[in-house]
């Protein structure tokens, strides 16, 4: 699931992404355009019921972007705001930020 947030000014979208808690048993990465695909930078927190972590992006920009679950399986965004092709033949989850 995806939550957007605006500071203020509108400089800054504070995007919140969420997950099941039952996907995954140990470890959840964000991997995208805005960590250049590094899956060692972006750790979702568990929670309750689910893996989280917020984002602070560019507003007027779409991201790619995959969830990494324990390390081995790669999944996206049942809550994306678009999907695209990628070169490994698979979808990548697409969040829209706008003005």
């Amino acid at each position: 699931m995806l939550s957007k947030e605006f500071t203020p000014k509108r400089t800054i979208c504070k995007v919140t992404f969420s997950i099941p808690a039952d996907w995954a048993e140990n470890d959840v990465k964000l991997v995208g355009d805005f960590n250049d695909w590094d899956e060692e930078s972006d750790s979702l927190v568990k929670k309750d019921d689910s893996w989280e972590i917020t984002m602070r992006l560019k507003p007027e920009s779409n991201y790619r972007f995959k969830y990494l679950i324990d390390g081995q399986t790669w999944k996206n965004d049942d809550a994306a705001d678009s999907y695209e092709p990628n070169i490994f033949g698979t979808e990548d989850s697409v969040v829209e930020i706008g003005k």
